[in-house]
């Protein structure tokens, strides 16, 4: 008697899902020293990163470092109300988007006109003398270069006012640093001197993958040097800039700690306070851990947003991304 029930061996000889997680771990095999590598660096950021999250907990309380955690007052999302009713906060928090924008543009500007700069040098001594001196000020704390900002900038004998006053530019001496409008732009040009040259070894090592070939033919075609920047080189940095742009954009409230702190003062310090200041100055100096851990949450939470949202978007664009 027939019948189209297939045979018990047929059913056992067919697998289910011969590339599932039969060949997710014959490749972990074959790559067992890339994971064993790897697993340091996990276990460092599962013990740094991730467990401390729970410390998320005390934005929801009334914390107090005397009590044990099950003792504490919980009171919900009074510490978000204060914060977004605070004036203080959207100040910092104007102040935070200023400078991060300011420090964006001229980050990519000025690093990207610099590679492209040195990329076309033919002298090697003259190149290798000028990215070693735009590479020292990057190793330089921001202690030490935070002084020698202050002082170039001094009213009293500083190289600024004295370069400015001798080419006639102005009357007087300006006390820079004592006028917060002037702030941003300080900060900003600051951050350029201290980190361009650093900024510029990722574009110099994508330059290296671009086929020279391409500039031999653009060459021969009677392309001028202007017009082979402008036609290969930054096409070629594109994927590498779009990349960049992403992970600058999640960290747009991360302008740093030590040069707003260290060259604010209490004339500019309505335009130099950001969120970590904040952070510092109305949480942690003043006890209120619960309102610190609420301000970092917000950071935290943007930053994730607009991390995800710059590469939905680079991904809907057709533009290289990150995941």
């Amino acid at each position: 008697m027939e019948t189209n029930t297939p045979s018990l061996r047929t059913a056992k000889a067919t697998p289910k899902n011969p590339t599932g997680i039969r060949l997710f771990f014959k490749r972990l095999f074959q790559q067992r020293a890339l994971v064993l590598m790897s697993v340091p660096f996990l276990i460092w950021l599962f013990i740094f990163k991730y467990v401390p999250i729970w410390g998320w907990s005390i934005a929801f309380q009334d914390f107090k470092p005397a009590k044990d955690f099950l003792d504490q007052t919980w009171v919900g999302l009074e510490h978000f109300r204060f914060l977004f009713q605070e004036e203080a906060f959207y100040r910092v928090l104007r102040n935070t988007l200023a400078m991060s924008a300011i420090n964006l543009v001229l980050g990519f500007a000025t690093a990207i006109t610099l590679a492209i700069l040195l990329n076309e040098l033919r002298q090697i001594v003259f190149k290798r003398v000028v990215q070693t001196i735009s590479y020292l000020p990057y190793f330089i704390s921001w202690v030490v270069a935070a002084s020698i900002i202050s002082t170039a900038l001094s009213a009293d004998g500083g190289i600024v006012n004295e370069l400015l006053l001798r080419l006639g530019v102005m009357k007087e001496p300006v006390l820079w640093l004592g006028v917060g409008e002037y702030f941003w732009g300080l900060l900003g040009a600051s951050e350029v001197w201290k980190n361009v040259g650093w900024n510029t070894i990722v574009y110099l090592a994508a330059m290296t993958m671009i086929d020279p070939a391409q500039y031999e033919a653009a060459e021969i075609d009677g392309a001028g040097r202007f017009q082979r920047i402008w036609n290969i080189t930054l096409p070629g940095l594109k994927p590498v800039i779009v990349i960049l742009l992403i992970m600058n954009v999640g960290n747009i409230l991360e302008t740093g700690f030590e040069p707003q702190y260290l060259l604010g003062n209490g004339m500019n310090v309505d335009y130099s306070e950001n969120l970590d200041i904040f952070v510092l100055r109305y949480g942690i100096s003043m006890g209120n851990f619960s309102l610190a851990i609420a301000a970092g949450m917000f950071k935290t939470v943007v930053s994730f947003i607009l991390l995800f949202s710059a590469n939905t978007i680079a991904k809907r664009l057709g533009e290289a991304r990150l995941f």
